[in-house]
């Protein structure tokens, strides 16, 4: 897959079909689409192009009300080129982007990316004050010489899988059904950082993960999980929340992998969430809090070892 930061730097040798947006999260509905992209460069042969934004677009247009991330931009492209795309365009998101009409970045896009076909979700529109709609760009098309086809959006529950829906379920602690509409079960990833060593202490020794500030997290809680290093997958448990046990308020991700015992600090670990076991609650004393930690740790074992290890 070649990746493009620059359209003034690109000199493609194909016309491309291409699609357009966030894709936050490359969640099943962004892989509806781009699926039929895919099908489509395929029969013309063409290329399958996609274009997206860093950061996204609400971050800067609205950074007191920006959503939280489903994935970091590393990941995004890790996962988009899992799906069989040619060219990946990341162009990065300011006002001055954000102020150019829709007729003059599509032209812009077609000079660069040999645009044939633009492939659009429902809802979808850009340029200024998001003049760009779908009418708008049809007649654009038909002035310039490309199509415009419209995809009609993956449902699932009578409800559109989208990257605001996973959200909520994620701040709900509902890890099952962000991972039915994700395709995969939802995850962090960072690297492992030093902490307390209060688990340790206990007998459980974790591993905190350094994650993003515009991270979407799940709710406060314990997790059953899939920690994976390398290539390596191991079951795990993790708690997201602030210790209240401790007094703490500061917010933390830390998993203990069990039957594990090796210094992994500086490395990278992803967070696998697979199902919530309880909400986060403060005990009076340690006895109380490693029975419990004993307990979550035996829960945790036996849904993992039934779980799919991917979906």
């Amino acid at each position: 897959m070649q990746i493009i930061d620059d359209l003034n730097q690109v000199s493609l040798q194909q016309d491309t079909v291409l699609t357009i947006g966030s894709f936050d999260g490359v969640h099943r509905g962004h892989q509806h689409l781009i699926g039929q992209v895919l099908r489509q460069a395929r029969r013309t042969d063409l290329s399958a192009g996609l274009v997206t934004f860093y950061p996204l677009p609400a971050a800067v247009l609205a950074p007191h009300n920006a959503p939280p991330s489903l994935t970091t931009l590393g990941e995004k492209i890790a996962l988009l080129e899992k799906l069989g795309l040619d060219l990946v365009a990341i162009l990065p998101f300011n006002r001055q982007i954000a102020e150019i009409s829709a007729r003059d970045f599509i032209t812009a896009i077609l000079q660069h990316l040999r645009v044939k076909e633009l492939w659009i979700g429902s809802g979808f529109a850009l340029g200024r004050n998001r003049e760009g709609t779908l009418p708008v760009l049809q007649r654009l098309g038909q002035e310039m010489g490309f199509k415009v086809i419209r995809v009609e959006p993956l449902m699932q529950d009578g409800e559109v899988i989208s990257s605001t829906r996973i959200r909520r379920h994620l701040a709900a602690g509902q890890v099952r059904q962000a991972a039915s509409l994700l395709g995969r079960y939802p995850s962090l990833f960072g690297e492992v950082v030093q902490g307390a060593k209060r688990g340790r202490n206990l007998g459980f020794p974790t591993a905190n993960l350094q994650v993003r500030d515009d991270r979407a997290l799940p709710a406060n809680g314990v997790y059953a999980v899939y920690a994976v290093l390398g290539q390596e997958r191991h079951l795990g448990v993790t708690n997201v929340g602030v210790r209240p046990s401790f007094d703490s308020d500061e917010l933390i991700v830390e998993t203990h992998i069990l039957d594990f015992d090796q210094d992994i600090y500086g490395v990278d670990l992803v967070v696998e969430f697979v199902e919530r076991l309880r909400g986060e609650i403060r005990f009076d004393n340690l006895d109380e809090l490693t029975a419990q930690i004993k307990q979550d740790t035996n829960h945790a074992r036996h849904i993992l070892t039934g779980a799919r290890r991917s979906l």
